[in-house]
C-alpha cells in the first residue's frame, strides 16, 4: 500500500483507542484478567480491515484483505509468545526492568518472524 487515506487513519486512531480505553475500563471493574483478555481485541487489524475499503476496491481490496489477515495471525502468534515471555519476566523481574526485556523480546522475536516469513509467504 503506498498510499492511504485521512479518514482511514482516523477511523483506525479511533478504533484503536477506543479499544485501549475499553480493555482499561474493563480492567477496572472486572479485574486484570478480563482487562487482559479485552486488550488482545485485535482492534487495529479489524480497524484495517473495515478502513481498507476506503483505499481499494474489487480483486485488488481481496487480495489485501488476505495479505491483512496471514499477517494478522502471524502477528497474534507473536502476541501469544510475548505474553507469555512477559508472564515469566515480569514477575522475576519486577514491572520496569521486565517491561524493557518483554519489549527487547517482542522486538527480536518481531524481526525474526519477519525475516522467516518472508519466505514463506
Amino acid at each position: 500500500m503506498t498510499e492511504i487515506s485521512i479518514g482511514a487513519l482516523l477511523i483506525r486512531f479511533l478504533l484503536g483507542g477506543s479499544a485501549v480505553v475499553a480493555a482499561t475500563i474493563v480492567a477496572r471493574k472486572l479485574g486484570e484478567r478480563a482487562g487482559g483478555i479485552f486488550a488482545a481485541f485485535p482492534a487495529v487489524y479489524l480497524a484495517a480491515l473495515l478502513t481498507s475499503r476506503l483505499d481499494f476496491n474489487g480483486e485488488e481490496l481481496i487480495s489485501h484483505w488476505v495479505i491483512l489477515s496471514k499477517g494478522a495471525m502471524i502477528g497474534m502468534g507473536v502476541n501469544i509468545l510475548v505474553a507469555i515471555i512477559a508472564g515469566y519476566l515480569l514477575p522475576k523481574h519486577g514491572w520496569k526492568l521486565g517491561l524493557v526485556q518483554t519489549v527487547i523480546c517482542w522486538f527480536a522475536v518481531s524481526i525474526i518472524v519477519v525475516f522467516v516469513t518472508s519466505y514463506i509467504f
